[in-house]
């Protein structure tokens, strides 16, 4: 059975490398306030777990998160074995905080994890948050039983 879209979780999952949670945290809290369901996979995320954990939840997104500044390298690493799955393809995948860690990714290495996969990259700035708020209003949200 295929779950509606508002049945469906969203997974959270820091970059390999990153064992930062309290990043994991906030956005948790932060999908579930804007009536998200959550799978919080934790930090230090292996590609094998996120990919097998997004085949049997099939999420309506997939969130990596990075604060110790290897989102970029993390990033593209995870995202092109995720899209080697022909039916994670369609799920959205978006990246964000501190990418780099010279400071924020330029548009060359936006344009390359956008065309990698992700559907949305953000920084970590207030306007990153702020576009990542706006973007969880477009996404269903679960019916409250």
């Amino acid at each position: 059975m295929t779950p509606t879209p508002g049945d469906q979780p969203v997974l959270v999952a820091g970059g390999i490398s990153d064992s930062h949670t309290w990043n994991l945290v906030y956005l948790q809290l932060l999908l579930e306030e804007h009536g998200h369901r959550v799978v919080n996979l934790g930090p230090c995320v292996p590609e094998d777990l996120l990919i097998a954990e997004a085949l049997a939840h099939r999420p309506a997104l997939i969130v990596i998160s990075s604060v110790n500044g290897h989102g970029y390298h993390d990033g593209m690493r995870t995202v092109t074995r995720l899209r080697e799955h022909p039916e994670l393809a369609g799920v959205p995948a978006v990246i964000g905080g501190k990418l780099g860690i010279a400071g924020p990714c330029g548009s060359d290495e936006v344009a390359a994890l956008s065309a990698a996969g992700y559907d949305v990259v953000f920084d970590d700035s207030a306007e990153g948050v702020a576009a990542f708020r706006r973007m969880l209003d477009t996404l269903p949200q679960r019916a409250l039983v």
